[in-house]
């Protein structure tokens, strides 16, 4: 599995595009900072397209489910890994997840 970065793209299932902020900038790959664990959390969620009369476009990730290493840190916190999946706030609840597309680097490969 690779390590994900600030550049990956993470998506919800509908296609919208999950806003990274990574919350520590000194460890990098290639000069992107490295994500870590609750980075993918509370983060917006942009141009999801599942929008109509009953349905709530995705406009923020929830919790992670799986996708953070158990053996490499930064700081104590886990790396975040290219196998993320996680739910977002979208419809219909508890059934819409959030994964990479691309890891935003493809140098370095982690154990999960």
């Amino acid at each position: 599995m690779k390590a994900i970065v600030s550049t990956a793209d993470v998506r919800c299932d509908h296609d919208g595009k999950v806003q990274n902020n990574p919350s520590q900038h000194w460890v990098q790959i290639a000069g992107d900072p490295v994500l870590v664990d609750d980075d993918p959390e509370g983060r917006a969620i942009v141009r999801c397209p599942n929008i109509g009369a009953t349905m709530k476009p995705c406009t923020k990730t929830l919790r992670v489910f799986t996708g953070y290493s158990d053996w490499i840190r930064v700081d104590g916190h886990a790396v975040v890994l290219d196998n993320l999946d996680g739910l977002t706030d979208g419809t219909v609840p508890g059934t819409v997840h959030y994964q990479v597309r691309i890891p935003g680097q493809s140098f370095v490969e982690v154990s999960a």
